[in-house]
């Protein structure tokens, strides 16, 4: 007797002669075919199917149609719940689409964000979601252009949540107008002089962020230090370093600290009170994004509220031309969504 890792896979032509069909009909009820196939017909071969455990040869049927069920999320880091919150708002669309989702971390690095989308074009996803910030300058962007064009062109689908990042559609982040909207607030609150805790200078988001709070600040006639800046990863750990770094420069001027993740300013937070200091009492403290975790730390973190899993929902309706409020085209990859961020105040910066 043959045991069950030895027992020859149950093929397509097994379930065709269970259910007494043809090879075509059985492929056609069970690979989606756009040909019709009676009922009474359909129904017996999907009984023989399971009945004989068959598993349908997923590659097979991504040669026949041109695509899989599957979308293909690239995200920076998925431990950050940032992009994990995105995750989850693609994840909950895709499972309405009858989709399942891949995601594929890239690290903030171009190359192996390339080297991930060539990857993934040969497994054949019916859509590519790219979530990370883009990098300025990076060498790699044509290249990764010309892989997501020729991806569309052979039936594929992108979208960017990011920067505008035509002609593929794209979620776009108004990061510059949601900083200077925070710098705004705090100003109202009765704060005047500022360090920041920025990510690396080549990522796009963290200069619209930096960029959008300075201008901000510069509508009411103030200004930030450069020796009030510290550049550091986009981690928990780099927010810890670059606060260190600034209160060993020297703060005792600043009244309040903007971090350009809440990543970051977590981090940011600890390295206050390692150093003796208390967020929200002896120093204020902004952050940016207002992933779940803000809300319950002590004090609750002030941030500029994107709406996350909404962010991640409209990525993929936009990729399939579905979503509401876009500009452009809508399917053919020039379209866009602008999504509304919103200023929330919490204990972390309290009133001066």
């Amino acid at each position: 007797m043959e045991s069950g890792a030895n027992k020859p896979a149950v093929t397509l032509n097994d379930v065709a002669l269970a259910a007494g069909v043809s090879l075509a009909t059985a492929s056609r009820s069970l690979n989606g075919s756009a040909r019709k196939v009676n009922d009474t017909y359909r129904l017996r071969v999907v009984d023989a199917a399971q009945r004989l455990g068959y598993i349908p040869n997923l590659f097979a049927q991504a040669v026949a149609k041109g695509a899989t069920t599957t979308v293909a999320l690239l995200v920076a880091d998925i431990s950050d719940p940032y992009f994990s919150t995105i995750a989850s708002g693609v994840i909950q669309a895709a499972e309405s689409a009858g989709l399942v989702v891949t995601i594929a971390v890239t690290g903030r690095n171009p190359e192996r964000e390339l080297a991930t989308v060539r990857a993934l074009r040969g497994q054949r996803p019916r859509v590519m979601i790219l979530a990370g910030s883009r990098m300025a300058g990076s060498p790699q962007e044509a290249d990764l252009r010309k892989e997501l064009s020729a991806f569309e062109e052979n039936g594929g689908r992108v979208a960017f949540i990011s920067q505008n990042a035509a002609p593929f559609a794209t979620v776009l982040l108004d990061n510059r107008g949601g900083a200077r909207a925070l710098a705004e607030s705090l100003v109202e609150l009765g704060y005047r002089c500022f360090a920041v805790v920025a990510g690396p200078p080549t990522i796009v988001t963290s200069q619209d962020r930096l960029q959008g709070f300075r201008d901000g600040l510069a509508a009411h006639g103030l200004d930030l230090a450069e020796h009030h800046i510290a550049h550091t990863d986009f981690t928990r750990d780099g927010g810890y370093q670059a606060a260190t770094d600034l209160l060993q420069a020297g703060l005792d001027d600043v009244d309040l600290l903007f971090a350009v993740s809440d990543v970051m300013a977590m981090g940011a937070m600890s390295a206050l009170r390692d150093a003796g200091l208390e967020p929200g009492r002896d120093l204020g403290v902004a952050g940016y994004d207002d992933i779940p975790t803000v809300r319950d730390i002590t004090p609750s973190l002030t941030t500029v509220r994107i709406p996350l899993e909404e962010v991640g929902r409209r990525a993929l309706e936009l990729a399939f031309g579905v979503a509401q409020g876009q500009d452009g085209a809508g399917q053919g990859g020039s379209s866009t969504i602008p999504v509304v961020t919103e200023v929330v105040r919490r204990d972390s910066t309290p009133r001066r």
